[in-house]
C-alpha cells in the first residue's frame, strides 16, 4: 500500500463530515432512542437496514442467528434465549472496477444494557438529551455513537463524490453484551475482510489486548420453612454468602498471580463481579433457593474451560468448609459469554494506517492500551486470522446512570476513519 493520502483529498472528505455533522447528531439520536436491550433489537435493525439501503445505496442483507449451525463454532457462547425476530444488519460498499488497496470491516454492536434503575439518572435513558458537548442516554457511548461515526465516515466519502477502490463491510450485530454470537453469525455468512475496525468508546485509544470473560450461576440450596422455626431452617440467602466469599477470595487470588505483559501497569485487571442474585417469594418464609449470577474475568491465553473447571473446583472446595454445604453442595453451571481474552501486536499495517489517519486529525501520535472487558474484536483475531482492533470516542458512565458521549471526539472519530478509508481501501482519482 504505497498510496500516500492526498491532502487536498483530505480535507475535503474532512469539510463533508462538517457539512454532515447535524445530520450525523440526529442519526446518532435516533439510535438512542430505540431501547435496545436484550431481545428488543428488531426496531433499531430495520432502522439501520433501511439507512443503509436507502441513503448509502448499499447491499443489504439480514441474518438471524442460529444457535445450531453456530455451536459448534470456536467462539460461540450458549444462549438460553431466542434469536427468532432479532436480525443482524450487514450493508456491502462493493468497490467498482479493479480492486486495489484492501478490504475493511466496520463493526458495531446496537445491543444495550438495562438502564434500571432508572430514578438514578439525570437524564431520560432513551431521550439522547444533547447538553453542551455530550449526549446523555443508555448505550449513546457503549456503542450507538461508535455506529454512528463508521455509518458516517462512508458516507461523507460518498457525498464528496469518492470512489473506494475496494469493498466495505458495515455490520451491527446483537449480543456483544453477552455471547458475541451476533458478530459470529455475520462472519459466518461469508462477510470477511482483510482487516476490522469496532468503534468501541476506548477514548481514541488503539486495542491492544483484552482479557477473556465467562458468565457462571451458582444455584445454593437451603431447607425453606416458616419464619416462626427459622432456627431450624437453612436459609439459602444467608448460605450463599459463602459462595460469595469465596468468588471475591479467587479474585484476590488470581489477581496475585503474575500479571500478563500487557495488563503489568494495571492494579486489578482480572474482575469478578456479582452481577444478579435471584432468591425467595415472601418475606415470612425462610427461602429454599438462591441463585447468583456472575461475571469472571481472566487473562488472555487462558482456555476459558481450564478456568471453569478451576473455578468450580475452587468454589466446591470453599463449600466444603461450610456445615450445610459439604452435604448440600451448590449447582455450578456456566452460560452466556464463553470469551477467550487475546494480545495482538501494535506493528503491523492495520494499525500503522489508523495511527496515520489519528496523526492527520489528531496531529498527535496514536497510543494503545488493554481493556479489562471484551468485545467482538476477539473473534476476527483469534479465529478468522483478521487483524482486528477497537478506536472510538470518549464516553463515560458505560452501563451506569448518565451514561454520556463527548460528541466532539464523535466528529473527530468520523473524520479518522474516513481518513482510514482513504488510505486502507484506496480511491479512484
Amino acid at each position: 500500500m504505497e498510496q500516500l493520502i492526498n491532502g487536498q483529498k483530505v480535507d475535503f472528505i474532512m469539510n463533508q463530515v462538517e457539512k454532515l455533522w447535524d445530520e450525523e447528531v440526529s442519526f446518532l439520536q435516533k439510535l438512542g432512542r430505540y431501547p435496545s436491550t436484550l431481545g428488543n433489537e428488531a426496531a433499531i435493525q430495520h432502522f439501520i437496514a433501511d439507512y443503509l439501503k436507502n441513503e448509502l445505496h448499499l447491499e443489504v442483507e439480514m441474518i438471524t442467528p442460529d444457535p445450531q449451525k453456530l455451536s459448534s463454532l470456536p467462539g460461540y457462547s450458549t444462549a438460553e434465549w431466542s434469536y427468532a425476530g432479532r436480525p443482524i444488519v450487514v450493508g456491502k460498499y462493493a468497490a467498482k472496477g479493479e480492486k486495489k488497496g484492501k478490504s475493511l470491516i466496520l463493526q458495531g454492536h446496537i445491543d444495550v444494557v438495562s438502564p434500571e434503575p432508572t430514578t438514578k439518572w439525570s437524564y431520560d435513558p432513551w431521550g439522547s438529551t444533547v447538553v453542551g458537548n455530550k449526549m446523555y442516554g443508555r448505550g449513546i457511548a457503549d456503542m450507538k455513537a461508535g455506529v454512528a461515526a463508521m455509518i458516517f465516515a462512508l458516507k461523507a466519502i460518498q457525498s464528496a463524490g469518492v470512489e473506494l477502490s475496494n469493498d466495505v463491510i458495515i455490520k451491527t450485530v446483537t449480543e456483544e453484551e453477552c455471547t458475541g454470537n451476533g458478530a459470529l453469525a455475520a462472519i459466518e455468512a461469508g462477510y470477511l475482510a482483510d482487516a476490522a475496525l469496532i468503534p468501541e468508546p476506548m477514548g481514541q485509544v488503539g486495542l491492544t489486548a483484552q482479557v477473556g470473560v465467562i458468565w457462571m450461576r451458582i444455584k445454593v440450596s437451603g431447607l425453606g420453612a416458616h419464619t416462626e422455626r427459622a432456627d431450624k431452617a437453612v436459609n439459602a440467602i444467608v448460605k450463599s454468602y459463602e459462595m460469595v466469599k469465596a468468588l471475591l477470595n479467587y479474585e484476590e487470588e488470581i489477581n496475585n498471580r503474575s500479571k500478563h505483559k500487557d495488563f503489568t501497569d494495571h492494579p486489578h485487571p482480572q474482575n469478578i463481579n456479582i452481577g444478579t442474585i435471584h432468591a425467595g417469594d415472601w418475606p415470612s418464609t425462610v427461602p429454599s433457593e438462591c441463585t447468583i449470577e456472575v461475571r469472571v474475568g481472566f487473562n488472555p491465553g487462558l482456555n476459558p474451560e481450564d478456568v471453569k473447571e478451576e473455578l468450580t473446583a475452587y468454589l466446591l472446595e470453599a463449600a466444603k468448609k461450610d456445615e450445610w454445604l459439604k452435604d448440600n453442595p451448590p449447582e455450578i453451571s456456566y452460560y452466556g459469554f464463553h470469551a477467550e481474552g487475546f494480545s495482538i501486536d501494535s506493528n503491523q499495517e492495520l494499525f500503522h494506517t489508523l495511527g496515520e489517519a489519528h496523526r492527520i486529525i489528531e496531529n498527535s501520535e496514536l497510543t494503545y492500551g488493554a481493556f479489562t472487558g471484551t468485545t467482538d474484536a476477539r473473534f476476527y483475531n483469534l479465529y478468522y486470522n483478521i487483524p482486528a482492533t477497537c478506536y472510538g470516542p470518549l464516553g463515560s458512565n458505560l452501563h451506569g446512570p448518565d451514561e454520556w458521549v463527548d460528541l466532539e471526539s464523535v466528529k473527530r472519530v468520523t473524520k479518522i476513519y474516513a481518513a482510514f478509508l482513504l488510505k486502507w481501501c484506496q480511491y479512484k482519482e
